[in-house]
């Protein structure tokens, strides 16, 4: 049986497939084609039911719960891993960056923020945040920090590998939005996850799972096995950046949820609903057993 799958080509999601896609492990009879998009791509895809297995955003996963249910296996959640808020302007950084979760001044509310998405988990904490915030533009994540040095917007909501570069090129941080969900809550705080198909027979949605869990493991005990694949999708990044990287968003909870994992997205989903910034659904997020 040969199912789609779709993930991005960062580090952290080609180090957690390598071993799968790559028979590594025993599919026990699966195939796995290929899709890899940037992480508002996939969340697209998710809307629209393309793909029988996709990674995409938690805030994006609210959108996409009548088609799909979580994976236990391979998500992205942590401490000191949320997006940056991040500025070419240091003053604007020095007022504003203690003022996350309060009342800002009227005279920054017209602020141009550049965002990876708007079904991003990062935006959704840019909204917890900085509520007043709503001129946005939505660009690649990997073009925030240029287009913040042409001066085409104010403040950057940056992700992924630009958290280890931005800093080189000048840019300020006004905050961690990681943090202030870890100190707003003190959970870790979910990113991104593996969704799968409600339609696919049970049996599958179970091997799914599990395989995805083995291929993290193989990942974790030979580090260094999928080096080469890693390294030819993770745009030119140097070694010691992309293992970085994987450390961030790849930890126990990418192996299983677990009940702290499973608490913190559902305290996600339950303040985006009491803010309306998602819709609710009577479906269960997680995959039955």
């Amino acid at each position: 049986m040969e199912l789609t799958l779709g993930f991005s080509p960062c580090p952290n999601d080609t180090f957690i497939f390598d071993a799968l896609i790559h028979n590594k492990i025993d599919t026990q009879g699966l195939q796995f084609h290929v899709e890899y998009h940037d992480v508002e791509t996939l969340n697209s895809k998710a809307f629209r039911g393309d793909l029988a297995i996709t990674k995409l955003s938690y805030h994006a996963f609210a959108y996409a719960v009548e088609a799909y249910e979580l994976l236990d296996a391979g998500s992205a959640l942590g401490f000191g891993v949320g997006p940056l808020l991040i500025c070419k302007n240091p003053s604007i950084a020095a007022e504003l960056g203690s003022l996350a979760g309060q009342d800002i001044p009227a005279s920054w509310h017209d602020l141009r923020i550049g965002i990876p998405g708007k079904f991003t988990t990062a935006n959704f904490l840019l909204g917890m945040a900085y509520p007043q915030w709503q001129n946005k533009t939505e660009m690649l994540f990997s073009s925030i920090e240029q287009a913040l040095l042409d001066d085409e917007i104010d403040v950057g909501l940056i992700i992924h590998e630009n958290r280890f570069t931005y800093q080189d090129k000048g840019l300020f941080k006004l905050v961690d939005l990681g943090d202030f969900w870890e100190k707003t809550t003190g959970s870790p705080i979910p990113l991104g996850g593996i969704v799968v198909k409600r339609s696919l027979p049970q049996e599958v949605k179970l091997l799914v799972n599990q395989l995805i869990r083995q291929s993290v493991t193989y990942a974790f005990d030979h580090p260094k096995s999928g080096l080469d694949y890693i390294r030819s999708h993770a745009q030119e990044m140097k070694e010691e950046v992309m293992y970085k990287h994987i450390e961030l968003y790849v930890n126990q909870y990418s192996i299983d949820l677990g009940e702290k994992g499973k608490e913190a997205i559902n305290q996600l989903f339950d303040k985006a609903r009491a803010l309306n910034l998602i819709p609710t659904s009577a479906h269960n997020i997680f995959l039955e057993k």
